[in-house]
């Protein structure tokens, strides 16, 4: 008794259109939005971080994001305090 034997290929590439790449997230737009020395409202943005990078000083806020904002009208200075990055507004005279 013969068996018969069936083999058969199959392509082992997937096909053309078919790909595992090409994905990627939006941008968060994240960073320092007004640097040392510039003039801002109260309000205004000046860095939008994740965790604290950038810690607050004088005149200025931290949101629930981390994002750091002006309570006052005045000068932006970023300076070093003990090791940590700290950024405040200096109203203006």
């Amino acid at each position: 008794m013969v068996r018969a034997f069936d083999l058969q290929i199959f392509a082992h590439k997937k096909g053309q259109g078919s790909t595992q790449n090409g994905r990627d997230s939006i941008s968060k737009r994240l960073g320092v939005k007004v640097y040392d020395g510039q003039v801002v409202k109260a309000g205004n943005i000046i860095v939008r971080q994740r965790g604290t990078k950038f810690h607050p000083g004088r005149n200025v806020g931290l949101g629930k994001d981390y994002t750091i904002f002006a309570l006052s009208e005045g000068v932006v200075k970023f300076e070093s305090r003990g090791g940590k990055r700290v950024v405040s507004v200096l109203p203006l005279s």
